[in-house]
């Protein structure tokens, strides 16, 4: 992309960001305008708000189980319900209550002068009503009427979830049943198998924005909580709707109370119980106004905390018991066909440095080899003039079809068509089978596959490399073969930026034990003395920095292994990178190494250094180490 395309994106930017200014101001200008829905008078006081005169309760005259709340107050004033089946903001609430028994009802209204509630008030139920609880939702929850159930949240002591991704989900704190389900094309319980990444995606809601959702995974996001043995609860029908929730060994209590569902709403209202959480949010669980669900078939459940939005995944308990774990999968999830190749032919070569290896089958290398010279200190062969010639070119002609020229060791070629499947396997037209070097061999399975294990990207984030693999027949393990993707020399290299090498900082900075190299910091001695122009720094894909470290002395005992990574943002914090990333790097002393990141487009500099963990506690003299920053690119 050419300097002129990225500024417009910038100025698209800044655009956006004015026209959001303008909506605001307008929705404010909008809700102080006087009229007819405007919040009424301050003078509004607790005692005016009192049954037959600012709301009336009524049975309905052919079934007395449903009930009707209705404000009195006129549209000027926008009612607050709190009722047996949850909270409502509507002008007539329509409550279907299967159970007898006496209830409260609390009344109140919006004023300019802050919220005012009545007095709480009660209506009777006198009877049964089974069809209320005949409902899939109530079944499906409790098991039926005078059965119970029993759930647990997905993720037990051991870091394993077994349907989700983690045990909670995070959510705009306005998404509801009717956003989920419309989303997967079918409100119905469990219509077909629930495929979440179907099922969930970005819809306007009623204010016309996004509905943000993140479905975050545990093992990536450790932080939201540690592993543990949650607790259980199980709800009935027997003789009324209860709950029994048990977290006391987790150290959140049990609790007995009692549930009730509102069907139309996708809400479950508790009394004297909240529903199995975790510690970290607990605090949110005790302050909802309304716990949704999002989702619920016969073995999973989803409740979203209103008004958090964190949202809390559970299996029930037969799920559980009956769950048998599958073998792993590999990292790698991307579109196969379209990673391969294109409608024009891209060309693989079999890597020089590491042409194979073995991994595990959750794609964790089996051998920590990078370089050519790691092959032969290990005992296994390495042929440079066989691997030389070793290259995959495929050229896509359909969603899932292509072509190939497959060049062996010895530079013969075979030509040939190949499918790919939904587990990412590329199903050859033909068994290939040759020496790549010495007696290993690059082979096909029986089934004349090789699967995608893992990939790896550039430092514009752009794919650039894949290890192909095949299981082996009787361990748990794949050979992989490492194809890299060949570039033209054409394309962008990028652009070099001015550095003044006298003004860059480097120590440790934070005094957290890292080594810092500081290019700028809005925060640091680098603001008044920067050693590159901020304002320089616009790009829409990428940014790297190649460092030379000298005169690092490690101390006895060090790690001798210290991550490196850019910690990056850019002028205004839309685009960021803290590390974690491919583009991160591992640093073992003095030497040359390369970071890089894609934070996305990007328009000056807020913060923008080096950090490499825990070095700078290894260091034996820190005043001795220099730094030079040799290169930075932005692309």
């Amino acid at each position: 992309m050419q300097v002129g395309n990225k500024q417009k994106l910038i100025i698209m930017k800044k655009l956006i960001n004015i026209f959001t200014l303008f909506a605001l101001f307008a929705m404010m200008f909008v809700s102080c305008s006087p009229d007819d829905y405007s919040l009424g008078s301050k003078n509004v006081k607790a005692e005016d708000l009192v049954e037959g005169i600012a709301f009336k309760i009524e049975h309905d005259a052919s079934n007395p189980n449903i009930i009707y709340l209705t404000s009195l107050m006129g549209n000027g004033y926008t009612p607050l319900w709190n009722h047996p089946q949850g909270r409502s903001q509507k002008q007539k609430v329509t409550l279907k209550m299967p159970f007898p028994g006496t209830y409260n009802v609390t009344f109140g209204v919006e004023t300019p002068g802050g919220i005012v509630y009545g007095e709480p008030v009660t209506f009777t139920v006198d009877d049964f009503y089974a069809d209320f609880v005949n409902d899939d939702v109530w079944t499906m929850i409790s098991g039926g009427v005078g059965k119970s159930k029993t759930w647990y949240l997905d993720l037990d002591a051991e870091g394993v979830s077994r349907h989700f991704l983690a045990p909670m989900y995070f959510f705009t704190g306005t998404y509801n049943w009717d956003a989920l389900h419309t989303a997967s094309g079918d409100n119905y319980l469990d219509a077909d198998a629930w495929d979440w990444k179907k099922a969930i995606t970005p819809l306007a809601g009623d204010d016309g924005n996004a509905l943000w959702y993140w479905l975050a995974d545990w093992p990536g996001n450790k932080w939201m909580c540690d592993a543990a043995d949650f607790g259980t609860m199980t709800f009935d029908l027997i003789g009324g709707a209860n709950i029994k929730v048990d977290q006391q060994a987790y150290g959140l209590g049990s609790y007995n109370g009692s549930y009730m569902v509102n069907v139309d709403e996708h809400t479950i209202a508790f009394t004297d119980a909240y529903p199995v959480n975790v510690t970290s949010r607990n605090g949110e669980v005790l302050a909802a106004t309304e716990f949704r669900i999002l989702y619920l078939s016969e073995d999973f459940m989803q409740i979203m905390l209103v008004p958090s939005g964190t949202c809390f995944n559970y299996i029930s308990k037969e799920y559980k018991d009956n769950w048998v774990a599958g073998d792993p999968e590999p990292p790698y999830n991307g579109n196969a066909n379209d990673d391969l190749t294109s409608t024009f032919t891209k060309k693989w070569k079999l890597s020089v440095n590491t042409p194979y290896n073995w991994t595990g089958l959750d794609g964790t290398f089996l051998n920590n080899w990078s370089s050519s010279a790691d092959y032969s200190v290990a005992g296994y062969p390495y042929n440079k003039s066989m691997i030389d010639n070793i290259s995959l070119s495929m050229t896509k002609t359909g969603e899932k079809t292509g072509s190939y020229i497959l060049t062996d060791g010895t530079a013969k070629e075979m030509k040939g068509t190949y499918k790919t499947d939904a587990n990412n396997n590329i199903i050859f037209d033909t068994d290939i089978s040759f020496a790549i070097s010495g007696s290993q061999m690059l082979s096909t399975t029986g089934d004349k596959a090789l699967r995608i294990i893992r990939s790896e990207k550039d430092e514009s984030g752009e794919l650039s490399g894949l290890w192909l693999g095949r299981r082996d027949n009787t361990d748990a393990k794949y050979m992989v073969y490492h194809f890299e993707l060949m570039k033209a020399a054409s394309e962008d290299e990028g652009t070099s930026m001015t550095i003044d090498q006298s003004k860059i900082v480097h120590g440790d900075l934070e005094s957290n034990g890292n080594l810092r190299i500081e290019i700028y910091n809005a925060y640091g001695s680098t603001a008044a003395s920067p050693p590159v122009k901020p304002s320089d720094f616009i790009f829409d894909k990428s940014i790297s920095v190649t460092f030379t470290l000298g005169g690092v002395t490690l101390k006895t005992g060090a790690i001798g292994s210290y991550k490196a990574a850019l910690s990056f943002a850019d002028g205004d914090w839309s685009a960021q990178y803290w590390g974690g990333g491919s583009g991160d790097t591992n640093v073992s002393g003095n030497g040359t190494y390369t970071v890089w990141c894609a934070p996305g487009v990007s328009d000056g500099l807020m913060v923008f250094t080096v950090d490499v963990k825990d070095l700078a506690n290894d260091i034996v003299d820190l005043n001795a180490v220099t730094v030079k920053v040799d290169k930075i690119t932005i692309k």
